[in-house]
């Protein structure tokens, strides 16, 4: 059987670099390789580009470009009479052609509509969201504002853009009700994001999300607690939805950074502590986001519940955190899908959609 040769890239010029470098160690190792001939391609934060050929140990450590021997420059080639990529060794150019890429990078120049561009315009079958879905996706704003008008209940905000001098700030928000959420627009994994409790705090945290974005939103506080939906699917129907997971704080209502990745002073419960009727009303609000942000491929899909049993939406992840126990993976082995499974689904959906 002649393998499908699959690209998957790793890294990144993002802030959001390690944790790319996480998950792509994660699909790397448990890719099916009966199936697919694997080709990593590493970014640099700098945003240099390598075909790597060494072991995978050393992209969970970041010493992967160090030795040079192991780092081929290399590049997605947009002409689409390559279909893939090209190497540029000793000897001269290598041209290789790819079956698809699978884009496993984080953040702002990954999954941000950015590199799926690239993709799309080389004419190779991509690996999630396209190129428009991704954009949205990333965009808290725009994304609230698709949302709302597919039905689903969003968090009174502002947004600000082009002027930030404190009286447009203050005059912008004036409507809201604290404690209120500073974000940046485009950035994720709770980077730029400040609580903040009165309006003696809200120019630092502007100008915190500003050191992030050149976008900011403010929300107001959402009471009640955070759940997810992850969905593998291509937006037309058949979609696979995993079991609604859960976000215990044990202090506080952010769940910033530290708890995001270490856990601290957190719980992540898969299956969430619900009953089944709102499982499944958090299942159906996530298919129709999913389908109003034209996703396609999977994504993790965030929602506030309130005590009430409202359904606020929150944000998505067009590329969520994919090590093997991200809670995507975990949700979606709820419904039975090892990981290994997990990636092979998503290449499929990626595969058939370029037909």
């Amino acid at each position: 059987m002649n393998k499908k040769k699959i690209a998957v890239l790793f890294g990144g010029c993002s802030s959001e670099y390690g944790i790319s470098l996480k998950s792509s160690y994660s699909v790397l190792k448990y890719i099916d390789k009966e199936k697919y001939e694997v080709i990593p391609i590493g970014i640099t934060e700098k945003g240099d580009w390598f075909h790597y050929y060494g072991s995978l140990e050393k992209i969970i450590e970041d010493s992967w470009q160090d030795d040079k021997t192991e780092c081929v420059t290399a590049y997605i080639v947009p002409d689409r009479s390559v279909h893939g990529m090209m190497e540029l060794t000793p000897s001269g150019p290598v041209f290789t052609r790819l079956d698809g890429v699978f884009p496993m990078l984080h953040g702002k120049n990954g999954e941000d509509g950015t590199v799926q561009g690239l993709i799309k315009l080389a004419g190779i079958p991509l690996m999630g969201c396209d190129v428009l879905s991704s954009a949205l996706c990333m965009d808290k704003y725009r994304a609230h504002v698709i949302a709302e008008e597919a039905g689903i209940a969003v968090p009174k905000a502002a947004s600000l853009a082009g002027c930030f001098d404190e009286e447009t700030v203050f005059e912008k928000t004036a409507n809201l009700t604290y404690p209120l959420f500073v974000k940046p627009v485009n950035a994720g994994s709770s980077y730029g994001i400040t609580v903040i409790e009165d309006k003696s705090q809200l120019m630092d945290a502007v100008n915190y999300a500003l050191s992030y974005d050149d976008e900011v939103i403010v929300e107001e506080k959402i009471d009640g607690f955070e759940v997810g939906c992850s969905i593998i699917g291509d937006g037309k129907g058949d979609d696979i939805v995993g079991r609604v997971d859960e976000i215990e704080l044990f202090t506080g209502c952010f769940f910033d950074y530290t708890r995001k990745y270490t856990g601290v002073d957190s719980k992540i419960h898969t299956p969430a502590r619900i009953d089944e009727k709102t499982e499944e009303r958090i299942k159906e609000a996530g298919k129709t986001l999913f389908r109003a942000l034209g996703c396609s491929g999977y994504a993790r899909l965030d929602m506030f519940l309130t005590p009430e049993g409202k359904i606020v939406f929150n944000e998505v992840n067009s590329i969520p955190g994919f090590t093997s126990v991200s809670r995507f993976p975990k949700m979606m082995a709820g419904v039975g899908l090892e990981y290994t499974d997990v990636i092979t689904k998503i290449i499929e959906i990626g595969l058939k959609e370029e037909a």
